[in-house]
């Protein structure tokens, strides 16, 4: 996540060479790639987080340090 960063809510999520931004409101890619199984792993820790990412998001809104969220285990 990045300060003033634009609609819809969303995270970019890295693997290697490749990148994509996922919604968090619809856990969904809306740009990029990830291979499958990142993918798999990206959505899964997104839908465990889902309220926290969109708490981080208002504080990147506001200019603010978005809060760490733990990993997958």
């Amino acid at each position: 996540m990045f300060w003033n960063e634009h609609a819809p809510p969303h995270f970019h999520a890295l693997y290697g060479e490749h990148e994509a931004l996922i919604d968090i409101k619809k856990l969904e890619v809306l740009r990029g790639s990830l291979p499958r199984r990142a993918l798999n792993l990206a959505l899964d820790w997104a839908e465990l987080h889902q309220q926290a990412l969109l708490e981080d998001w208002a504080l990147c809104e506001q200019l603010q340090q978005p809060k760490p969220i733990k990993p997958l285990a």
